[in-house]
């Protein structure tokens, strides 16, 4: 059966939002660019994943979009604050919890 999954970033609430189906399956509260490196907003999809990327990384890492993704963080007091380069941040524990339900390809839609 084919699962559609879908990923909604609010910058505004700090706040990733895991759809399955159209139905709200987990909400985590992440790390976003600070302003002299905002996180871009709009339509993206993952188009990378790897697992242990390592450092600031953390446990996982998938891209959507040039050198931006959604990633773990060796600095977990981060999270709820904008101090990244622009990549989404979670805590690893989290992003481990999401990495094997997103398929490459998933809708990632980043808005304020």
């Amino acid at each position: 059966m084919n699962r559609k999954v879908k990923i909604v970033i609010n910058l505004n609430d700090r706040k990733l939002y895991l759809y399955i189906n159209n139905i709200l399956h987990s909400s985590y509260p992440v790390a976003i660019g600070k302003a002299s490196t905002p996180t871009p907003t709009g339509n993206f999809r993952i188009i990378q994943k790897l697992r242990n990327p390592g450092g600031v990384f953390g446990s996982r890492w998938m891209r959507f979009y040039r050198g931006y993704g959604i990633h773990g963080t060796n600095n977990p007091s981060s999270i709820g604050k904008a101090v990244s380069n622009g990549c989404v941040r979670m805590l690893n524990s989290n992003i481990n919890a999401i990495y094997d339900l997103v398929p490459l390809g998933t809708e990632v839609m980043i808005t304020k």
